[in-house]
């Protein structure tokens, strides 16, 4: 996979594998260690399935240099939840962006650069996908503009949301092109259910952008369906000017998109914002 790109093909391997050092999708039932009073219980079927991988020696070397600087396991190897001070890690207290799924981060890395002012973590359980993301951030060091505005997880997503942010905690949450699970029997394991969207919404600042997108025409009505329905989240035109939001909804046209395009397969840019008036 060289791109971060949403074809869902693409994704195949991404979809597949799972930390074999400790990383782990699963969740429990109880809230987020920031808000125990919230309680969350999701579906416990992952949207991926396990898979091992391996770095080649650069990538290996290059992830043993600067993966504990900025990356981190979503559990270690125990199963416990990562505990981490957001700001903290990034040396700084500004707006924070979490992209799940985020495969090679060549979106990822694009939107970084094109804001600063926000924090990025991205969430992928594809290690060679990270991998790659790592060695575009270590190539920006010596650049005139070293990008250092991003952090890497290791794991599931939903895992992510429940136990390492809380409530009103989040500028954005960017989830662009997840495995669509054609298959009626597996569309349980897809990720944008309503528990995973009223999550999100919860994890949103008022305000704040869910920004969804996929290839997939018959996902893509599931998907509006379910962020329509979640009352605190306010389906945004696409007619808002640019700058209307706190985070930029366009997004670099990788070119797997490009290859989906040209065979006729349609996007679908799916954007809601946290409302404001709600209380919990």
């Amino acid at each position: 996979m060289s791109d971060d790109g949403p074809m869902h093909a693409q994704r195949e391997e991404a979809r597949h594998e799972l930390s074999d050092s400790g990383a782990s999708g699963r969740s429990t039932t109880d809230g987020p260690q920031h808000a125990p009073e919230q309680k969350h219980h999701h579906r416990r079927v992952s949207s991926f399935r396990n898979r091992r991988s391996t770095l080649s020696g650069n990538q290996q070397e290059l992830w043993e240099r600067r993966w504990p600087e900025i990356g981190a396991e979503a559990r270690d190897a125990a199963g416990r939840p990562l505990s981490r001070d957001i700001a903290q890690w990034f040396g700084r207290q500004a707006p924070v962006v979490l992209e799940i799924g985020c495969g090679t981060g060549v979106s990822t890395l694009a939107m970084a650069i094109e804001e600063p002012h926000l924090d990025v973590v991205a969430v992928e359980v594809y290690r060679r996908g990270l991998a790659q993301l790592l060695g575009a951030i270590d190539r920006s060091t010596g650049s005139d503009h070293p990008v250092r505005n991003i952090r890497l997880i290791r794991g599931d997503g939903v895992d992510v949301l429940e136990h390492i942010f809380g409530t009103a905690s989040l500028t954005g949450v960017r989830i662009f092109f997840p495995d669509p699970w054609p298959k009626a029997r597996h569309h349980k394991r897809r990720l944008l259910q309503p528990e995973t969207v009223a999550l999100i919404a919860d994890r949103l600042v008022p305000g704040g952008v869910l920004h969804a997108a996929t290839d997939h025409a018959e996902y893509a009505e599931q998907i509006a369906e379910v962020g329509d329905a979640e009352p605190r989240l306010r389906r945004v035109p696409d007619t808002t000017a640019p700058g209307a939001l706190p985070i930029s909804v366009r997004r670099p046209e990788t070119k797997y998109e490009g290859k989906g395009l040209q065979a006729g397969r349609d996007i679908a840019e799916l954007v809601w914002v946290r409302t404001r008036g709600m209380t919990e």
